[in-house]
């Protein structure tokens, strides 16, 4: 059954564009969905209350936590309240390609469902726990703009998703017993970043991690920029920068993070963070270089996002090397344990 399921998710993946945004601003989406990009928190906050758990379901066994937990979602300026299954499995076929392992599903619904709960603790909207908005909170694809952009391969792809929600029912990551800031991202290009190198506050859970087995995804990508617009974006943002004479006489020294991206960058003399640069020009990551092409300066990148917390192309090939998706959180998220969410007080 799991090889049919498989298969027909296999089938449609490339259908599915929902993405995310741990992704804007970076340029163009990719044809397949990637996360939301989301400030980490560098002061841990309170763990939510936890709802009491129902004592059986519609079938009548034991409900199980999701089941029995509502969240508040605001979608197009109205609020709708769901059970956390229901939710969990909109945003993991949102956030990610219904045809990834079983146990990379399995790590993005743990990240996805640690994420929810702990926005409870800090909402950013008045009414509700989470938006349905990518670029917000997560991507939630309902299951209408499942079937319509998933066509006969839907009902596959939805069971397989509800499987790995329910087989990790209620499981959250914590560090020191506190959820943490399950960010996630598309792909790293190698390894991931620290928190402190994107936002500037140290998380002892996002630290940089080697991510082998997917440094061809999104590798090679350009972004050409005339050198009158190149000039005009950069002193806007840096009005000491002089870019005069050769191109190639402009950039001067580059600094790198310990995950490999641009920590910062000389050019025409004043210092721009490799953030800004990936801001103002829309790049995929800040995993970049710089070269001078015919009258244009064109950035070349690896990787997709943010780069802190989970790859989900890195989640992708851990699975496929037989990772579960215990071995893949705790990976990705150092020194975190996995727990259910009705032990945490």
């Amino acid at each position: 059954m799991k090889r049919a399921i498989f298969a027909g998710c296999l089938a449609v993946t490339l259908l599915l564009t929902a993405g995310m945004a741990l992704l804007t601003p970076a340029g163009a989406r990719p044809a397949l969905p990637v996360p939301q990009e989301t400030a980490a928190a560098a002061v841990l906050a309170p763990t939510p209350a936890m709802a009491p758990a129902a004592e059986t379901d519609a079938a009548g066994e034991p409900a199980g936590f999701d089941e029995n937990y509502m969240v508040r979602m605001e979608s197009s300026g109205e609020i709708v309240e769901l059970p956390l299954d229901v939710y969990l499995t909109g945003v993991v076929l949102g956030e990610m390609p219904p045809s990834f392992e079983p146990a990379a599903l399995e790590a993005q619904t743990v990240a996805a469902r640690t994420f929810t709960l702990r926005q409870r603790s800090t909402p950013k909207h008045a009414d509700a726990d989470v938006c349905g908005d990518g670029r917000c909170c997560q991507q939630y694809l309902p299951p209408e703009q499942v079937r319509e952009k998933l066509g006969g391969g839907a009902a596959a792809c939805e069971e397989k998703v509800a499987a790995a929600v329910a087989g990790t029912d209620g499981l959250v990551a914590v560090y020191n017993g506190a959820l943490i800031d399950a960010v996630y991202f598309s792909a790293s290009g190698g390894s991931t970043e620290a928190a402190a190198a994107v936002w500037g506050g140290e998380v002892p859970y996002l630290r940089p991690v080697e991510s082998p087995g997917e440094t061809d995804r999104y590798e090679g990508d350009t972004v050409r920029v005339d050198l009158e617009t190149f000039c005009a974006v950069v002193q806007a943002q840096a009005p000491e920068a002089r870019l005069e004479g050769q191109p190639a006489g402009w950039f001067g020294a580059v600094t790198e993070t310990a995950g490999g991206g641009v920590d910062q960058m000389e050019i025409g003399g004043a210092v721009l963070a490799g953030t800004e640069l990936r801001r103002l020009f829309g790049l995929r990551s800040t995993r970049f270089t710089v070269a001078v092409e015919d009258h244009a300066i064109v950035f070349t990148t690896c990787g997709y996002g943010h780069r802190v917390g989970m790859s989900q192309y890195g989640a992708q090939a851990m699975a496929q090397a037989g990772a579960d998706f215990r071995a893949i959180l705790t990976h990705y998220y150092t020194g975190v344990q996995i727990v259910q969410a009705e032990e945490l007080e």
